[in-house]
């Protein structure tokens, strides 16, 4: 029953397609060759990035190391080089609590080599097929 409700609620309710499971192994891969999102697009151009430091002070965080046809890569100036640990762990951003995130996931993002994360299809292909398959069926009823 608690499946049932589990799945409901990160179906449903979140929206998610995938469960995140694994957990950190501390290596620090995922605060480098990192790329920024806004609402619809990977930032481009410093000029962008300048600006979203304003608006956040993740941002103030990132160093860009390259750039790529993606978009702008940043690094983290919180990754301490020698141990891997972030600096600002107990205080570190939201959107690092919650990294790996779907949308890394579903955007063609991928995770770093042996990071200890990854994701499961909380529905299997078969069963998204079916339901599909009924919605189609429901649909041409109606018609």
């Amino acid at each position: 029953m608690l499946e049932k409700l589990k799945k409901f609620f990160f179906l449903k309710i979140l929206r998610r397609k995938y469960y995140r499971v694994g957990a950190c192994k501390g290596c620090g891969r995922c605060c480098r060759k990192i790329y920024v999102k806004t609402s619809n697009h990977v930032i481009k151009d410093e000029k962008e990035f300048e600006r979203l430091k304003f608006l956040h002070i993740f941002y103030t965080y990132l160093t860009v190391v390259d750039k790529d046809e993606i978009g702008l890569v940043f690094s983290c100036s919180n990754l301490d080089e020698e141990t891997h640990k972030c600096k600002i762990h107990k205080k570190r951003p939201a959107i690092c609590r919650r990294y790996p995130q779907e949308e890394l996931f579903t955007m063609g993002g991928e995770l770093s080599e042996n990071c200890g994360y990854g994701f499961v299809p909380i529905e299997s292909f078969a069963q998204v097929l079916t339901n599909e398959e009924k919605k189609q069926r429901k649909k041409h009823k109606f018609l």
